[in-house]
């Protein structure tokens, strides 16, 4: 298998649901602005999301894809297949057991996100309507992870458009229904989330049956039971305790700046959900695509042995994310103000807004290449099922990580928070390259110096460029011209790429050069 091909394959799925994403950012931030109320729906938003990247596409997926990947290559697809259905009817009970305490509790999950909420109320609510969210999810994750492990990349990396469309309906469709009934219309968001959820998994089913690996959740207490003692979730469950804690580890870094945030008043949350979601743009594109492509190749690479092919993916990876993540961090530092003005000025989002997201916006930028270059390193322990070295180091970043808050935020206010999060970023991803480099799973192929020396007069090449446009155009002046304003952005990015891209060529870096083959 061509690893550019399914990276790019990913990629291009993501580009789409990222796409579909920023049109229901711009619509929610129309329609409700950096207000106390969309402050309450991110922070309502962000519970289920962080219990998904807790349980389902972090420690989880941490755990299963590599013992997925390692079973079938070991043991065939019959042995592969009954784990699955154990692991399944194991997590489909937890996950029921989960989303009820959830949505009892969701009074107490609200206040450790966000004690200083001006509309607490309205965020309990809503929490309870999306809880089930990470129910579906977690299922989805399960899904994924089979189908990764059998080379089909598509269809998990088409599955998240379907969150953002069912959004964007129930806004379009549901908020002037709501406004009618007297509720408010930004409940449309929280039945959008549900809705999304289902369509989310109802999408994996027909991919699982063409593969014959439809997982069977069994629903006597005899089958939970035999479920419960297969080797399979036993070794899942044990690698998941350190996983869940790296994991653990980033999310409580999130609940705390989230908890910052929310002291720092109305529209803080906002402005940095916003920025959130320019950032996972690269981090979505490149960072999800090379770990989902990375991380059963590199699997079975470890069953087999071939410690040089190991370190050949990794180099393959690392060189991709310096190719095309320092451009982004690039834009992101000198042409944040367009990006955010073009893709949210518009309706109740104000001149400050876009502002005070600009600066969140750059102080991810600094971290991006570690943000990133993250989901390369980390597959690279994963693989070896060796999940307790990036626990103990994403517990160092996280201490670091605070501090730097304590030193930034009187300072910079809630866009110190985004840069102390990029800066924790560049540490973990450095101290991880350190740790596979020194236990040789990783050696640097030749030609790196050279590859750095190529990438650097491109880069600055495109920030000039983009420094240019950005001081050239009065931005917030041209809101009235909305398709104008979103002409000229295009066209300054088309042509950063097309110089960007022109100088690397002009210097030696060929595509021939990444092709690599599973």
């Amino acid at each position: 298998m061509n690893l550019l091909k399914a990276a790019s394959t990913v990629s291009m799925w993501t580009l789409l649901s990222r796409i579909t994403g920023l049109v229901r950012d711009q619509l929610i931030a129309a329609g409700f602005g950096a207000s106390a109320l969309t402050d309450a729906f991110n922070v309502a938003f962000r519970i289920p999301n962080l219990l998904r990247r807790l349980f389902a596409e972090g420690a989880f997926s941490a755990a299963f894809v590599p013992l997925l990947a390692a079973t079938r290559e070991r043991e065939g697809d019959e042995a592969t297949h009954a784990m699955v259905n154990a692991v399944a009817t194991v997590l489909f009970w937890v996950l029921v057991l989960t989303c009820v305490v959830g949505v009892v509790g969701a009074p107490l999950v609200v206040w450790a996100f966000g004690a200083g909420l001006q509309e607490f109320d309205l965020a309990v609510v809503m929490t309870r309507w999306m809880f089930p969210y990470i129910g579906f999810m977690s299922l989805v994750a399960l899904s994924a992870g089979v189908l990764n492990t059998w080379k089909n990349f598509a269809v998990p990396a088409a599955t998240p458009v379907l969150l953002n469309v069912s959004m964007i309906l129930c806004v379009a469709g549901l908020s002037p229904w709501f406004r009618r009934l007297g509720i408010a219309p930004i409940h449309a968001l929280s039945a959008g989330v549900l809705l999304g959820g289902v369509l989310q998994l109802a999408i994996q089913v027909p991919a699982l049956r063409r593969l014959g690996m439809v997982p069977r959740i069994g629903w006597r207490r005899g089958a939970l039971r035999q479920a419960w003692h297969h080797p399979g979730v036993k070794r899942v469950l044990r690698q998941m305790a350190p996983a869940l804690l790296g994991v653990s580890v980033a999310q409580v870094s999130l609940l705390i700046n989230t908890q910052i945030a929310s002291h720092l008043g109305p529209g803080a949350v906002s402005w940095l959900f916003y920025a959130d979601r320019l950032m996972e743009f690269p981090t979505a594109l490149l960072g999800v695509a090379l770990g989902v492509v990375l991380v059963p190749g590199l699997s079975a690479l470890q069953a087999r042995g071939d410690h040089e092919g190991y370190s050949g993916h990794l180099d393959w990876g690392l060189r991709l994310v310096m190719l095309l993540a320092l451009p982004c961090a690039v834009a992101m530092l000198v042409f944040a103000k367009p990006m955010v003005t073009v893709l949210f000025h518009y309706g109740r989002f104000s001149p400050q807004a876009v502002d005070m997201t600009v600066l969140a916006l750059q102080g991810y930028g600094f971290g991006l290449l570690g943000l990133i270059g993250v989901k390369v390193l980390a597959p690279g322990f994963f693989a070896q099922q060796d999940l307790r070295t990036p626990v103990r180091i994403a517990i160092v970043v996280l201490l670091s990580t605070q501090l730097m808050n304590a030193v930034l935020v009187p300072w910079l206010g809630h866009a110190g928070l985004a840069l102390s999060i990029g800066l924790g970023a560049m540490v973990n991803a450095g101290w991880l390259l350190f740790g596979l480099r020194a236990r040789g799973l990783y050696r640097p192929a030749p030609g790196w110096p050279v590859f750095v020396l190529r990438l650097l007069p491109a880069n600055l090449a495109l920030g000039g460029w983009l420094f240019w446009v950005t001081r050239s155009v009065d931005w917030l002046g041209l809101r009235p011209h909305a398709m104008l304003r979103a002409g000229l952005l295009a066209g300054a990015i088309g042509v950063g790429a097309v110089v960007y891209f022109s100088l690397l060529w002009a210097s030696g870096v060929k595509k021939s050069s990444f092709l690599r083959r599973d």
